[in-house]
C-alpha cells in the first residue's frame, strides 16, 4: 500500500457500516479502514479495489461479491465473513484470521498467504490460485507478478511462467520449480535452498546474492545473461558445470546488471 496518502471513511460511511446498513456497490477505492472495527458491516457487492483493512475486524461482514483486487487484508479478522463470489484477486491474505468463513466462489488467484494465515477447514487453499507454503501452481502464469518477500516455500511450481516476476528475497526454500520459465526474473537475494530447477530457462535472471545451497539444476534449458554474482551455497562442481556452458550462452550481455554471465561465475570477480 504504497504511493499516495490514502484517505480514512467520513464518519458518515463509518456509522452506516457499524449500523449494517446496506451500500451497495458503493465506491471505497483505496480508503484506509486499518484497524477498524467493521463487524457485520454489509459490504456486499462493494468496490473494495485497493482498499487497505490491514489488521481490521470485519467478522460475520457481508462481502459477497466484493471487487477486493490489490487490498490489503494482511492481520485482518474475517471469522464467519461471507466472501461468496468476492474477488479477492492479489490481496494480501498474510496473517488473516478467515475461519468459519464463506469463500464459496471466491476468487483467489495470486493473492498471497504465509504460515499464519487461517483458512476456513476443509478450504482446498494450496490449489485455489492463491500464492504461499505449499501452494500447488504448476502451470501458473505469473508473468511479472510481485512476488517480492513472499513465502514460497514447499511451493509446486513445475512449468510455472514467472517471466519478470520479481521474487525478490523471496523464501523458495524446496520449492518445485523444474521446467519453470523464469526467463528476466528478480532473484535477489532469494531462498532457494533445496530447490529444484532442473529444465528451467533462466534466461537475463538477477540471481545476485540469491542463497543456492543444494539446488537441483541439470540440463537448464538456458543461462544466457543470467547474473549469479554473489550467490551463496554454489557448489564447485555446480560451478564448472555452468561455465562448460556454451561461449553464446556465458558471454551475453545483461544490461540490467551490467555484467555477462561468465564474468558473474568466475571467482573473483564479483562472485
Amino acid at each position: 500500500m504504497t504511493g499516495k496518502v490514502m484517505q480514512r471513511p467520513s464518519p458518515e460511511v463509518l456509522a452506516a457500516l457499524k449500523s449494517g446498513q446496506a451500500l451497495n456497490q458503493e465506491d471505497f477505492y483505496r480508503l484506509d479502514f486499518s484497524g477498524l472495527d467493521l463487524q457485520k458491516a454489509n459490504l456486499k457487492k462493494a468496490n473494495l479495489i485497493g482498499v487497505n483493512l490491514s489488521q481490521a475486524d470485519l467478522s460475520e461482514a457481508d462481502l459477497s461479491e466484493a471487487d477486493l483486487r490489490g487490498a490489503d487484508l494482511s492481520k485482518a479478522i474475517l471469522r464467519n465473513a461471507n466472501l461468496q463470489g468476492a474477488y479477492l484477486y492479489r490481496v494480501d491474505l498474510s496473517g488473516t484470521d478467515l475461519s468459519g468463513a464463506n469463500l464459496e466462489g471466491a476468487k483467489l488467484q495470486v493473492s498471497q498467504y504465509d504460515s499464519q494465515t487461517i483458512f476456513p477447514e476443509g478450504f482446498a487453499y494450496k490449489t485455489s490460485g492463491a500464492v504461499g507454503p505449499g501452494a500447488n501452481l504448476n502451470g501458473a502464469n505469473l508473468n511479472t507478478a510481485n512476488l517480492r518477500d513472499a513465502d514460497l516455500h514447499g511451493a509446486n511450481l513445475l512449468g510455472a511462467y514467472l517471466g519478470g516476476a520479481d521474487l525478490t528475497g523471496a523464501n523458495l526454500q524446496g520449492a518445485r520449480l523444474s521446467s519453470a520459465d523464469l526467463r528476466k526474473a528478480f532473484l535477489t537475494g532469494a531462498y532457494l535452498r533445496n530447490a529444484r530447477l532442473n529444465g528451467a530457462n533462466l534466461a537475463y535472471v538477477d540471481l545476485r546474492a540469491a542463497d543456492l545451497t543444494n539446488v537441483e539444476f541439470e540440463q537448464l534449458e538456458s543461462i544466457a545473461g543470467a547474473d549469479f554474482s554473489n550467490v551463496q551455497g554454489l557448489s564447485e562442481e555446480h560451478r564448472t558445470r555452468l561455465l562448460n556452458y556454451s561461449i553464446e550462452e556465458l558471454d551475453t550481455w545483461n544490461s540490467f546488471t551490467r555484467k555477462t554471465t561468465r564474468a558473474s561465475l568466475e571467482r573473483g570477480v564479483g562472485s
